[in-house]
């Protein structure tokens, strides 16, 4: 992986994607087609221990934040107590398929999706995103605490 002088970490494909190396990395989700965010602040679940963990154990999730689950083709919502807005990407960060608040206690997949983002419920709808928008991730600076 390599940075580009934008900022943004990419692979050598021209793929637009967060860089495994850092520890509970967050990234900002740019929707391209549309010219505006997506999300403010996308937590990157990218080893086993962090996409079995998924939103488990958490009361919700704040407008504007999520969790970006890659390599993921399908999630559920077991055991959640909240529900989700679902944004499945292929390899190339379009846009495949779209759920809108899925409650707990239910599965969804799309075969074709090399990774999903789960989002505050609403989120779809508010900032409008379509099947097809290209997006892009761009890490977040991590915030210096002042002694």
């Amino acid at each position: 992986m390599a940075e580009n002088g934008a900022g943004k970490v990419g692979l050598s494909s021209g793929l637009t994607t967060a860089s495994p190396a850092a520890p509970d990395s967050r990234m900002e989700v740019r929707n391209l087609t549309r010219q505006n965010v997506l999300a403010a602040s996308v937590e990157v679940a990218d080893s086993g221990p962090k996409r079995s963990k998924g939103l488990l154990g958490r009361k919700g999730l704040a407008p504007g934040t999520g969790l970006w689950i890659v390599p993921c083709e399908a999630v559920h919502t077991f055991w959640m107590e909240f529900p989700i807005d679902l944004v499945y990407l292929d390899r190339k960060l379009r846009i495949k398929k779209l759920r809108n608040s899925v409650r707990p206690w239910r599965f969804s997949g799309c075969l074709s999706a090399h990774s999903v983002i789960e989002l505050a419920p609403g989120t779809i709808q508010q900032v409008q995103v379509e099947l097809g928008d290209k997006l892009e991730f761009v890490p977040i600076a991590p915030q210096l605490s002042e002694a």
